[in-house]
C-alpha cells in the first residue's frame, strides 16, 4: 500500500530500477546484496519503494520503505500523518480513559451519540487537560494528544462546532437518566446541592437575563445548580435556569427532578442560602431530609445561641475533635405553625470567634469613620449603619447632624462571634451533623475546578442549542475530574506523611503531559523515555503502573500504525 501524495523519485544512480505490471509501474532500490558461492556472484536485494505516478515518470507514491531508506527527503505538508504531531502526549488521555471506563461513560455516551461519542469525550478531555472550553483550540490539543474519536481522526473547529449544535434535548436528558440509572436509587444518600451563576453577553440565549449574582458586572447571567452523592462522591445531575430566577426558589425544581430520577431516600444538605420555610415545607411534603447551615443570626439562632452561651464551650464531651469546635444539640420548632420539631445543633469555634471579633470591630470602625465624612451632607444611609448607629438627621436640610453607637446590639454581635447553627430534619448528634455538612466541601471544590480548571466561566457560544451542548460536556468532564480529584486526595492522605504539592488535578495533569510518545523516521511511535518516579505515584493513585503504562502506549502506537497506508513489509525483487 502506498501513500496518497506524491514525492519526486530519488537520484541513486544504478540503484533504482522499474518494473512495470498491469497494475502500474513499481520503483525498486537496491539496498545490499548478497554474494552466492556456488554462482560466484552477488544477487542484489531489492524493495519496493513506491509506484510511479501516471503523468509524471519523474514523480512516485512512496510507501514505508522509502521513508526507511529516504529519511532525509523533504515531504510535502499535506502528507496524511501531517495532522498530528511528531510528539504525542499520553499520560493524562490513559487516566482519564481509566476514569470513562470505570463510570462505563463510553458506554453511556456510545448510545446515546453513536459515532460521534468519541469526539464529545475528547472535548471533556479536553477541557480537563488545558482547563478551556473554547472550540477553536481544540484542533491544538488534538495534534499533540491520543483521541478516543475514531481512528483519532483530528477535527477542525468547524467539525466540533456542527457537532455541539447537532446534540439534543433528547441526547442531554437521556444521558441524565443513564447516568442516575446506575444509581441505587434506594439507599439513603446524601446529596449536596450547590448553585451558581454565569454571566454571559450573548443576546440570542434565552436563558440569559438580569438576575442578582454575587460578582455583579451588570451583565445578564443564567444559572447552573449541581446535585453531588455526597456517599459516593459523584455529581448526579444538573439544571441550568434563567438568571432572574433566585437560587432559593430553583432549588425545589431541583428536588422535583431528584424525585423523578428515582432518589426517594435522600437528604439534602444544603447552604446557609437556601435557608426559607417554603423550601423547607416542600422537602417535607416529597419526603426528603435535610440538613441546612441557618441563615445569618435570626431572632430563633440568636435567643437559641444565648440560651446556651457558656454551657458546652468548655464541656470535652461537646468537643468535635475532627474539626476543632464544640457542639451540642437542641430540640426545637422552626416557627409556631411548624408541626415538626427539629434538631438545631449549635456549635463554637475559638478561632472563628477571634475571627469574627476583629472583622466586626473593623467593619463598626470603617463605618463610623465614613459617618464622620458624611456628617452635614445628605447621603441615603443603608440598613448596615443604623443596625450599629442611630442616626440624627438635620430636619430642614436632610443632612446627617449626628449619631450614636448602638452599644448592646454590638456587644450582642460580638457574644455571638464563633457561633453557628446548623438545623437537621432527622436526629442525629451535633458531631454527625457537621460532618455530613463538611462533605459538602467537594462540591464546593467542584465549582470552582468548574471555573478555573475547565474553563467555564464563560461558554463562548451565540444560541441556546450549543449552550446545552456545552453544559452536557462540561458535566460529563466534571465527573471525570472528581474522580480524579478523589482518587489523588485518597492516595495522598492514605499514607500519613506529609502532603505532596503534586497530588493535585492540575499538577498531576501537568506531571502526567511529560509521559510522552515520539514518532521516528520509520513512523512508528515509542515512549521517549521511562516513568519518573513521581508520575508513578500518581499513576499509583488510579491503581495503575508503569508496565501498564507501556502496554497502553504499544496499543496507541499499534493503532496509528495501522492507520498508516504504507504500512506493508519490505518485498525482494522476484
Amino acid at each position: 500500500m502506498f501513500y496518497d501524495f506524491l514525492v519526486p523519485v530519488p537520484e541513486a544512480s544504478g540503484k533504482i530500477t522499474r518494473k512495470k505490471t498491469a497494475s502500474g509501474t513499481y520503483l525498486y532500490y537496491q539496498y545490499g546484496s548478497v554474494y552466492h558461492k556456488e554462482k560466484r556472484f552477488c544477487i542484489p536485494e531489492r524493495a519496493v519503494i513506491g509506484k510511479q505516478s501516471d503523468g509524471d515518470a519523474c514523480q512516485m507514491y512512496p510507501n514505508r520503505n522509502f521513508l526507511r531508506f529516504f529519511p532525509g527527503q523533504e515531504l510535502p505538508d499535506d502528507r496524511p500523518w501531517s495532522a498530528r504531531s511528531c510528539c504525542l502526549r499520553i499520560g493524562s488521555y490513559i487516566v482519564i480513559r481509566s476514569v470513562i471506563r470505570e463510570y462505563g461513560l463510553d458506554r453511556i455516551i456510545g448510545n446515546l451519540a453513536g459515532g460521534d461519542a468519541g469526539l464529545f469525550l475528547d472535548l471533556a478531555a479536553y477541557s480537563i487537560v488545558c482547563e478551556d472550553n473554547a472550540g477553536q483550540y481544540y484542533p491544538d490539543y488534538a495534534y499533540n494528544h491520543p483521541l478516543f474519536t475514531k481512528d483519532m481522526r483530528v477535527h477542525g473547529d468547524s467539525t466540533v462546532s456542527r457537532f455541539l449544535a447537532s446534540l439534543t434535548d433528547d441526547q442531554r436528558i437521556g444521558f441524565l437518566d443513564a447516568w442516575n440509572g446506575t444509581r441505587k436509587a434506594k439507599d439513603k444518600i446524601y446529596i449536596s446541592y450547590d448553585s451558581t451563576n454565569k454571566n454571559c453577553q450573548a443576546g440570542d440565549l434565552e436563558m440569559v437575563e438580569f438576575g442578582h449574582p454575587k460578582d455583579d458586572r451588570g451583565l445578564p447571567v443564567f444559572g447552573y445548580s449541581i446535585a453531588y452523592d455526597v456517599n459516593n462522591r459523584v455529581p448526579l445531575f444538573y439544571e441550568e435556569y434563567p438568571g432572574s430566577v433566585a437560587d432559593v426558589s430553583a432549588l425545589q425544581d431541583m428536588l422535583g427532578k431528584a424525585k423523578g430520577f428515582g432518589y426517594r431516600n435522600a437528604a439534602f444538605i444544603l447552604d446557609r442560602g437556601y435557608f426559607s420555610r417554603g423550601n423547607i415545607d416542600f422537602m417535607d411534603r416529597n419526603g426528603f431530609s435535610f440538613i441546612l447551615m441557618v441563615k445569618g443570626m435570626s431572632p430563633l439562632v440568636s435567643s437559641l445561641v444565648m440560651g446556651r452561651a457558656g454551657s458546652f464551650e468548655t464541656d470535652r464531651d461537646c468537643l468535635v475533635e475532627r474539626y476543632g469546635v464544640y457542639g451540642t444539640t437542641v430540640r426545637r420548632k422552626l416557627h409556631p405553625e411548624d408541626g415538626k420539631e427539629r434538631w438545631f445543633h449549635i456549635y463554637y469555634s475559638a478561632d472563628k470567634a477571634a475571627a469574627g471579633r476583629d472583622e466586626l470591630e473593623r467593619r463598626i470602625a470603617h463605618l463610623a469613620s465614613l459617618l464622620r465624612k458624611g456628617k452635614g451632607k445628605a447621603f441615603d444611609y443603608g440598613p448596615l449603619y443604623s443596625r450599629y448607629f442611630s442616626l440624627f438627621m438635620d430636619g430642614k436640610k436632610g443632612t446627617l447632624a449626628f449619631w450614636e453607637e448602638k452599644k448592646e446590639v454590638v456587644s450582642q454581635d460580638l457574644r455571638l462571634c464563633g457561633y453557628y447553627v446548623i438545623v437537621t430534619s432527622d436526629e442525629m448528634t451535633a458531631a454527625d451533623a457537621l460532618t455530613l455538612y463538611k462533605g459538602r466541601d467537594p462540591s464546593e471544590k467542584l465549582f470552582r475546578g468548574d471555573k478555573s480548571y475547565l474553563g467555564d466561566k464563560s461558554m463562548r457560544v451565540c444560541s441556546d442549542g450549543l449552550c446545552a451542548s456545552k453544559i452536557l460536556i462540561e458535566f460529563v468532564a466534571l465527573i471525570i475530574r472528581n474522580r480524579m480529584y478523589c482518587l489523588l486526595k485518597d492516595a495522598d492522605l492514605s499514607d500519613g506523611g506529609p502532603r505532596r504539592n503534586y497530588m493535585t488535578v492540575p499538577a498531576a495533569v501537568k506531571e502526567l503531559e511529560k509521559i510522552e510518545m515520539v514518532r521516528l523516521s520509520d513512523n512508528i511511535y515509542r515512549m521517549d523515555h521511562a516513568v519518573t518516579a513521581t508520575q508513578k505515584t500518581i499513576l499509583n493513585a488510579f491503581g495503575m503502573d508503569s508496565d501498564q503504562v507501556r502496554d497502553e502506549a504499544k496499543a496507541i502506537s499499534d493503532l496509528l500504525e495501522s492507520l498508516d497506508p504504507g504500512k506493508k513489509p519490505a518485498g525482494k525483487e522476484a
